[in-house]
């Protein structure tokens, strides 16, 4: 797709001076960026930032880079954001809708809120909001927001915010840091760059063993020896959501399946461990076949009927993907593999255990747990009255699968191939190109929905591979964990480009952003509790003894 560009004179002038800067550093093990450029859809001339690095080889091929980029003149503040009523795709009956307050609306709802405001004794403010350059949203105007004061720390803001709800509004807190109309004070980086090319290790996507545990990313670097480990992609961390741990998008280890698309989203896929890397929009397709009756499996390792993310045909309220959404499916068949290392999920339908050559071993009611070397699938709704019909005792079912692009080229997973999935894509051929509504990250029509998960300052894990063919991987700390305010998408893309990256990435973020080299983590995630347990990783192993 060809990214539209809106010309804007200060950014252009940024990205130009990065590009000079860059072009000596371009022979290096790793590329540096000169600094981070302004977010392109914020209009004043941006100072440029101050830097410092640190440098770490950590093996042949691998390099570590440590920066803290500051930005000179930033003055942020805490504030209270007036929160508007908004539509939302969802029945207000559905437990999964998101909530419909959006701190983005219209003119006439901005004015008439800060004309009640001012007349209940506030002085507030009416802001303009623009829409990030996606490739795939409106340009321009998104809409206004009302906001009320400014204030040195958190507790000052609560209490003052207290004081504007009685005004009869709904209120949240931000802290201006997080804008993109102005530069962060603060980002702390960490960027990892691995040559193919004179680097004698493996790179693989894992979930050690088990897609159906969380773990964190530094635990299972410990475990591998890994030299640098970072998050990998979305997961599912509530029960309600499915079984935590497993990937809501696809995922690959060792060359087997065990997770599947939600719908066409942006993948790394590390082929001949390592030696080969590439970043594609993929769909995945799996069917069971009984003679010549076929019915379309529509999850690995997942709840039947429960499908975090959305994205799959028939899902509702959704087939399309949606970010951190949990859709619905009345019929439903999963195949769980004996990686699935849990307890299977019970509940009305049915359930087929498959030796590893399709012969039926038993049937009956869901639960039990994988067989080794074999699988199971359950089914409900018309699922479970196919597996009925067609999966009896001594039968033999056939399951296929098929990973394909967007152009439709087939995906072979070998045995030294893994893939992880996340969203949304951030460069292609060098160019800036965020497919954030296509990938679901954001909905033009809502803007409740993902603007502060895709259009606010966040902790962010980005993949990329350079004009080389090295692979990048890249953390910024976020939500003002020591002082880091972290990246917007389109502030993400921009870093990944000044790195050198053609092609990029978005992973998951937000708490789970995490990388560890040698084993110890080395950035600051943002939970409160502290590192997060998540799905699957990304590590770089050493060379076999």
């Amino acid at each position: 797709m060809r990214m539209r560009r809106t010309r804007i004179p200060g950014a252009a002038r940024c990205y130009a001076g990065v590009r000079a800067r860059l072009a000596a550093a371009l022979a290096l093990a790793v590329t540096v960026p000169a600094f981070l450029p302004g977010a392109a859809e914020a209009g004043p001339v941006r100072r440029a930032a101050t830097e410092q690095w640190t440098t770490q080889t950590v093996a042949s091929g691998v390099t570590v880079r440590t920066g803290v980029i500051r930005h000179p003149g930033s003055r942020h503040a805490w504030t209270v954001t007036v929160q508007a009523p908004t539509s939302s795709r969802w029945s207000s009956n559905d437990p999964d809708a998101p909530v419909t307050w959006a701190e983005v609306s219209t003119r006439a709802w901005a004015d008439d809120t800060a004309r009640k405001l001012t007349q209940a004794g506030f002085r507030p403010r009416v802001e303009s909001v623009q829409w990030p350059h996606y490739t795939d949203t409106p340009h321009g105007l998104m809409g206004y927001r009302v906001r009320v004061g400014r204030y040195a720390t958190q507790e000052e803001a609560r209490t003052a915010a207290s004081t504007v709800t009685a005004a009869g509004v709904r209120t949240t807190l931000s802290w201006t840091g997080y804008d993109v109309q102005e530069p962060a004070d603060l980002e702390n980086v960490h960027v990892a760059v691995i040559d193919p090319k004179s680097f004698h290790g493996r790179i693989e996507a894992t979930h050690d063993g088990n897609v159906a545990q969380r773990e964190t990313t530094s635990a299972v670097a410990r475990k591998l020896h890994s030299l640098v480990g970072v998050n990998g992609g979305f997961f599912v961390l509530s029960p309600g959501d499915g079984v935590p741990g497993t990937m809501s998008g696809i995922g690959a280890y060792r060359g087997e399946l065990e997770s599947m698309a939600a719908g066409s989203r942006s993948a790394l896929l590390i082929e001949d461990g390592g030696r080969s890397i590439r970043i594609a929009d993929l769909t995945s397709t799996v069917t069971a076949r009984a003679g010549k009756a076929a019915y379309a499996i529509q999850g690995v390792n997942r709840v039947p009927g429960t499908v975090r993310d959305c994205g799959r045909p028939g899902s509702t309220p959704s087939e399309l993907p949606w970010q951190d959404v949990t859709c619905r499916l009345a019929d439903d068949m999963v195949q769980f593999t004996d990686a699935f290392q849990a307890g299977l999920p019970t509940g009305p339908g049915a359930q087929v255990v498959l030796d590893a050559s399709g012969r039926v071993l038993s049937t009956g009611a869901r639960g039990g747990r994988v067989p080794e070397g074999g699988h199971v699938l359950q089914g409900i709704g018309r699922a479970a009255d196919w597996l009925a019909a067609h999966a009896g005792p001594n039968r033999r079912v056939k399951v296929g699968e098929a990973v394909r692009t967007a152009d439709g080229d087939r995906v072979t997973l070998d045995g030294d191939d893994s893939l992880v999935s996340a969203a949304p894509t951030l460069l292609k051929d060098g160019r800036i190109d965020i497919d954030a509504a296509a990938e679901g990250v954001v909905d033009p029509d809502y803007t409740s929905f993902g603007y502060a998960w895709a259009n606010v300052r966040q902790p962010r894990t980005m993949a990329g591979i350079d004009g080389r063919g090295r692979l990048i991987l890249a953390t910024v700390d976020g939500r003002l964990k020591n002082g880091s305010e972290g990246f917007t998408l389109h502030e993400a893309a921009a870093f990944m480009r000044s790195l050198g990256a053609v092609q990029a990435m978005n992973l998951d973020g937000g708490g789970s952003t995490a990388m560890a080299v040698d084993g110890t983590l080395v950035n600051h995630p943002s939970d409160a509790a502290g590192e997060r347990a998540v799905g699957d990783t990304v590590q770089v192993l050493p060379a076999a003894d």
